[in-house]
């Protein structure tokens, strides 16, 4: 009996745990979220200008950026005593995502066909190669229909 309220007074002490998680993380509303609108995504927003457009796909140079404003968001959530990730934080990057990196592919390149000059071997040899062998084909039945 005594491992079972050991277990039950265990099972408060989680259950604590866990209510004040949730209202730590539910605490975190309107001031947080506007604190790394303010702080982060303006410091986001400035160096993303600064940053050629056409470059905001490519990984390596918006890494840095990127790291700075999940950083940020850390740093607001520990000063705020917030819960870090939480539905806010999730949120916050869904629309960052949606604004600079919804053109991007998953490997952080945008595909373009390659040049002609790739290219053009890649579709004329498999032409040529099956105009060839047809004609092969029917240079070879010819000639047997006189053998036999």
């Amino acid at each position: 009996m005594r491992w079972l309220s050991e277990l039950e007074t265990g099972g408060k002490h989680l259950a604590w745990l866990s209510v004040s998680q949730c209202l730590s993380a539910l605490g975190c509303g309107p001031h947080y979220e506007l604190a790394i609108e303010e702080l982060c995504l303006a410091k986001f927003r400035l160096d993303m200008q600064e940053l050629d457009e056409r470059h905001w796909c490519s990984w390596e140079d918006t890494v840095e950026l990127y790291g700075e404003l999940t950083n940020c968001t850390f740093l607001v959530a520990m000063k705020l005593e917030c819960f870090w990730p939480n539905r806010l934080v999730d949120e916050f990057f869904i629309r960052v995502h949606r604004h600079y990196f919804h053109e991007c592919l998953l490997t952080g390149r945008l595909l373009r066909d390659p040049p002609n000059r790739i290219l053009g071997p890649f579709i004329a040899v498999p032409i040529l190669v099956t105009l060839l062998m047809t004609a092969l084909v029917v240079w070879r039945s010819k000639r047997s229909e006189g053998i036999v």
